[in-house]
């Protein structure tokens, strides 16, 4: 069985990720991704197969069983300026209808499966319109819609990151979230080092200004049992820090927050041969990748659900009449 997938915004794969984790045999017929720099990791991390060159999703068609998007969630984001997703509106975010468009275009055939992934605030009153746009819009394709918000945390990661999941089915049958596999919380200490570098040490004053702080955007919180949301800058406020002994504190790493995104280390240093930093310096590209990431253990879980219903497909397909 071979499952056949298409990425768009693709980011540093972690749809592809899981999947080879759960060791399924699949065929990235392609990944579209248009920032160079993740395209590179994509490409380290999956050495062994086709190189990708950095594209767009517009203008773009084929036919996978699954197609994955993660549309830019900057102008959905709270974090964000909220411009929105109208169609035609030329945000990042609106890319979304891209999306639509590429199913649209495919005439008959369908992907069996869609699945959206975005930033919890799409369903805010001044955002949830165009995700019902969104979910209207796929039923006229043919697809049955389901969405949850999933945490991190329930899928064995310890980061509090809750994003909307949206499974669009080919057909009438609604993806069901409640068969989803959860799995108990590693503790944060599991996934630190001891090899952190002086440029991860806490000087700025506004951080250190901030610890122990709460209720303002200039917190900086000193973690315990879990982290908050991977983002792509670690030293700003609202920052997330770790105490050290000697009464300093220090911000994750660069290896960490890929683990809190569920890859693993070999996948990092794959990704930091072909995105050095300068020696005793931060490296804000591997920062940059991880929190535009996803969970890798949510997509195991999603894919595992997903599969069972595609074999099941497939051999009444091979059955004959």
């Amino acid at each position: 069985m071979m499952i056949k997938i298409l990425e768009l915004f693709g980011g540093i794969g972690s749809p592809r990720i899981a999947l080879r984790n759960l060791g399924v045999p699949t065929k990235a017929i392609d990944y579209v991704e248009i920032d160079q720099k993740a395209v590179s990791s994509y490409n380290a991390m999956f050495a062994n197969e086709l190189a990708y060159k950095t594209q767009s999703v517009v203008n773009y068609d084929l036919k996978p069983d699954i197609l994955i998007h993660g549309s830019p969630c900057q102008d959905f984001s709270i974090a964000g300026h909220q411009k929105g997703a109208d169609e035609g509106s030329e945000t990042r975010s609106s890319l979304m209808w891209e999306t639509v468009r590429i199913i649209e275009e495919m005439g008959e055939w369908r992907p069996k499966y869609v699945i959206w992934e975005n930033v919890k605030n799409v369903l805010s009153k001044h955002m949830k319109r165009n995700f019902d746009n969104y979910l209207s819009y796929m039923e006229t394709l043919g697809y049955t819609n389901n969405f949850e918000v999933l945490d991190a945390r329930d899928f064995g990661v310890p980061q509090a990151r809750e994003r909307v999941f949206t499974v669009s089915v080919l057909g009438s049958e609604a993806f069901n979230f409640d068969k989803l596999e959860r799995s108990k919380m590693k503790p944060l200490s599991a996934l630190l080092d001891d090899d952190f570098m002086d440029c991860h040490i806490v000087t700025q004053p506004s951080v250190l200004q901030g610890v122990g702080k709460t209720g303002t955007v200039k917190r900086a919180t000193v973690l315990d049992k879990f982290a908050y949301t991977v983002t792509t800058r670690q030293d700003r406020t609202p920052a997330q820090v770790i105490a050290l002994p000697d009464g300093r504190y220090r911000y994750l790493t660069e290896k960490e927050c890929w683990r809190l995104q569920g890859y693993s280390d070999e996948d990092f240093y794959r990704a930091m041969q072909v995105n050095a930093a300068p020696n005793g310096r931060m490296n804000r590209t591997l920062y940059h990748q991880a929190g535009n990431s996803i969970p890798v253990p949510i997509f195991e879980s999603l894919f595992k659900e997903i599969l069972k219903e595609l074999v099941l497909d497939w051999e009444l397909k091979e059955t004959p009449a």
